[in-house]
């Protein structure tokens, strides 16, 4: 995209009646931002959907001003843009109808042809909500999976921290333009996300945290990952939102069940029992429903290999003992054959595949190798 189209989508972006969806039946029909402006009123008004309002503000010279404006800062600070027709726009995010027509990123980071989870929840996390998030990502380590979040206090923070522990990609999504942080406190972690991930919006320099902004981006954080998780929430929240646009666009949505008279988990126990979400006990679940192969990692992932001496705690050594002795086995039967519950054993299972001594099989069967 040259500097000529990106002015005129600016522009086309502070016209008012004009949203992503309508922005997109106008590129579509005018063939780039520029034609729209050059077309004649008569054939405009063709368009389902545009009137003689639209029209007229097509024509406003503020508008103009804006886009340069706005243009010299994306210049000036080497923002990167992502046009929804080009490859570097998010592959999932362009089926979603009302995905924006303009990204802006910072950092580095290829967010195609990756394997992208969404983790979402409260910001004030609990000390169980921490290390249940800590311990998913450190169990997904291996898969090389991008982390979005959405750079908030509590679930959004703590996903990003430990993606960067386990030097995972990360990416902050955020409510406001770049030419700010927020909240202020977490500046700390920006520099260090920026050399492994960095950060999304789909707002101008001049856009402030405000609280109808949260909503909106939330659609990005939901379209633009395979599953979204919601680590812990109460009974309404920022993050239901998202788990609600997320089945909206044919996502997976994942919760974690909490007890039930606990504040935060009522929203997650909420989507369990109303079937809007997976109920998530650890990553083995997440893994088994995505369909991902431990064996088949991108290039940046070492593939998981079985090792001539694998160190076996004494758990995993009665699963393995037992699929040794008995070969392929449902999962039901090896935790009733085991003596194991059923949430236990997903994890046992998944450590036992990351050691590349046990692997899945269509229909919850598990082999030793």
């Amino acid at each position: 995209m040259n500097e000529q189209e990106l002015f005129h989508l600016l522009a086309l972006q502070k016209v008012d009646g004009v949203g992503d969806i309508m922005a997109k039946k106008l590129i579509n029909h005018c063939g780039n931002a520029e034609a729209i402006f050059k077309n004649k009123p008569s054939h405009l008004a063709k368009i389902d959907g545009v009137g003689a309002i639209l029209l007229k503000n097509l024509k406003n010279k503020t508008i103009f001003e804006s886009a340069e404006k706005e243009l010299k800062f994306i210049k000036s600070n080497a923002i990167k843009t992502l046009y929804f027709q080009d490859a570097s726009y998010p592959d999932k995010l362009k089926h979603c109808i009302d995905g924006p027509i303009l990204l802006f990123a910072s950092g580095d980071f290829e967010i195609n042809q990756r394997k992208i989870i969404s983790i979402v929840g409260t910001r004030q996390i609990t000390s169980y909500g921490t290390e249940f998030c800590k311990k998913l990502i450190a169990d997904l380590a291996p898969l090389d999976p991008i982390i979005v979040s959405g750079f908030a206090y509590g679930v959004d923070i703590v996903a990003h921290q430990a993606a960067m522990d386990h030097n995972l990609t990360t990416i902050g999504v955020v409510a406001h333009g770049m030419n700010q942080i927020y909240p202020k406190t977490h500046s700390k972690y920006v520099a260090k996300m920026e050399k492994n991930g960095g950060f999304l919006t789909e707002f101008w320099s001049d856009s402030n945290p405000e609280k109808e902004n949260f909503v909106q981006r939330n659609r990005i954080v939901a379209g633009i990952s395979e599953a979204t998780i919601v680590i812990e929430s109460a009974e309404k929240g920022g993050s239901l939102i998202t788990a609600n646009l997320a089945n909206d666009y044919n996502r997976d949505v994942f919760a974690v069940p909490g007890r039930i008279s606990d504040k935060f988990s009522q929203g997650c126990n909420n989507l369990i029992k109303t079937q809007r979400a997976n109920l998530m006990n650890s990553a083995a679940d997440l893994i088994y429903i995505l369909n991902w192969n431990l064996e088949a990692q991108n290039n940046k992932t070492k593939t998981v290999q079985k090792q001539l001496f694998v160190n076996l705690d004494n758990d995993e050594q009665k699963i393995y003992d037992y699929l040794q002795k008995n070969g392929k086995q449902l999962l039901d039967i090896i935790a009733l054959e085991c003596d194991f519950p059923i949430f236990k054993i997903s994890g046992v299972l998944l450590n036992l595949e990351l050691k590349g001594v046990v692997r899945p099989l269509p229909g919850k069967l598990f082999e030793a190798i």
